[in-house]
């Protein structure tokens, strides 16, 4: 079993001793496994472990690696899939008891994508049933019960992607492969004190991965680092035929930071190493602080956020209490989440069997959702054109807006949700930014009530993942959140 030192590694030191030779994935592999065999299974992390497969991937890797044949970064790295995604030799049972015997014959294409790279996948792991689609009001809404952050284990990682977040903070895997419709990635990366970016819309395949929400889904890396997402997000983004809603080639030109990004150009990782102790600067880097996202947060939460702000402080112009434009947000991705969740589903609902799953509120949920008009569906729809104009604007003027991650720390898994912090006021962007489909990335800046992680999420306009990596890259240097263990 190699040393915590070494699981609890970035990306990158991982890679350099794997191709120096220095470290061997076989033994890597097994150690992470064990991890999630014992540990894993404690904190309810683990929807399936593919002990067999993922040995063999290893030993794979290791005969390539020794012949010289080196595929980069990732080759004999192991990490953790959201039981969403397909998997052609492992169970995907979308975290819900109707279909916990589904199997698909193909991967995924980020799961393809990843062993293309050499990337190792030791495991499937546990998420909240059906992404949450059908509503929820508890940690254990999932067919592998709650899921616990490894900073306190009377608390919730996060949902939906539970599974990925807290086994990237309990360092069972290298990284893992999250997915958010409206929060289930920045969510569970506060909740377990580790990196999450939330790609572009389209930016990532969603080929074989579940559908909640056609128009508002997206895949993307749960790290250990701001850095790490980056090494992973250049392996899965780009165009797949397979997914038409996939985009290749967009453009964005940022006023704010006097830059041009675009979706099809390779990031600078390995490069010209922006991310690697010399950042580079975005011009005039002006961030925009939201307001009523931390006013009326828990304490330590605004004390995390504005002692974070003083960083920023250093290397941009900060402008306080930006509101974003006035949309109704919440309304909107209800109303689209309720739709096309209920359609995707309609079977599941229609037969009865939405009975079977855990979360009392899901058993129900389906049936209103199903009432959605189609004058209300196509409402919400309609609003997603200015709200798309009216960001672009406010990104006109500011390179990239910041915000609490969450106003809170985790929930405790010993009683529903609404009734853990009621009177917290502050405000959220997450449903705003899935709406308009922009980027973000969430990274830990420190702890609060019961020994919780909280963190600060930084959100730019579409295509900027580059520079928001870089960002949170560079706030990472300045500080040491990113380097604590939970005690497990």
């Amino acid at each position: 079993m190699l040393s915590d030192d070494i699981l609890f590694s970035s990306i990158t030191d991982l890679a350099t001793q794997i191709r120096s030779r220095r470290l061997s994935p076989v033994e890597l592999t097994e150690s992470y496994l064990q991890r999630l065999e014992t540990i894993g299974k404690r904190l309810g992390a683990v929807a399936t472990v593919m002990r067999d497969s993922a040995l063999g991937e290893a030993r794979e890797a290791e005969s390539e690696i020794r012949r010289g044949r080196y595929r980069g970064p990732l080759h004999g790295i192991p990490y953790g899939a959201k039981d969403l995604l397909a998997t052609r030799n492992a169970k995907t049972t979308w975290g819900a008891s109707p279909y916990k015997d589904q199997q698909f014959d193909e991967d995924a294409t980020v799961i393809r994508k990843l062993r293309e790279s050499g990337a190792i996948l030791v495991a499937k792991l546990a998420m909240i049933e059906l992404a949450g689609g059908m509503g929820y009001n508890e940690a254990q809404a999932s067919l592998t019960g709650a899921c616990k952050t490894p900073w306190n284990e009377d608390y919730w990682s996060g949902g939906s992607s539970s599974g990925p977040g807290s086994a990237t903070a309990a360092g069972l895997v290298a990284f893992a492969i999250g997915s958010e419709t409206s929060g289930s990635i920045i969510t569970p990366a506060a909740y377990c004190g580790i990196a999450g970016l939330r790609p572009t819309y389209g930016a990532v395949s969603r080929q074989g991965a579940m559908a909640l929400s056609w128009t508002l889904d997206k895949l993307g890396p749960m790290c250990r680092s701001a850095k790490d997402c980056g090494i992973v997000f250049e392996a899965i983004r780009g165009h797949d035929p397979l997914d038409p809603t996939s985009k290749y080639g967009s453009t964005w030109t940022g006023m704010g930071t006097m830059l041009t990004l675009t979706s099809n150009r390779k990031t600078r990782i390995g490069k010209e190493k922006s991310v690697s102790g010399q950042v580079k600067p975005y011009g005039n880097l002006r961030i925009a602080v939201m307001k009523d996202s931390y006013e009326k947060a828990q304490p330590e939460v605004k004390e995390n956020f504005l002692r974070s702000l003083d960083v920023l402080k250093k290397f941009a112009t900060i402008e306080m209490d930006v509101k974003l434009p006035d949309f109704p947000y919440g309304a909107a991705v209800g109303t689209i989440v309720d739709a096309e969740g209920a359609s995707a589903f309609r079977e599941l609902i229609e037969s009865g069997r939405v009975q079977e799953l855990a979360s009392p509120r899901g058993r129900l949920g389906g049936y209103p959702a199903s009432l959605i008009t189609a004058v209300d569906y196509l409402h919400a729809m309609r609003l997603r054109a200015p709200m798309r104009r009216a960001w672009r604007e406010m990104f006109s003027k500011y390179s990239i807006l910041v915000a609490p991650s969450r106003a809170t720390v985790s929930y405790p898994i010993s009683k529903p949700f609404d009734q853990a912090y009621p009177n917290i006021g502050a405000s959220s962007p997450i449903g705003a930014c899935n709406l308009v489909g922009v980027p973000a990335i969430s990274v830990p800046n420190g702890f609060g009530q019961n020994n919780l992680p909280t963190g600060i999420q930084f959100i730019g306009p579409a295509w900027s993942e580059q520079m928001l990596i870089d960002v949170a890259d560079r706030y990472q240097q300045a500080t040491d959140w990113h380097k604590r263990r939970p005690k497990i």
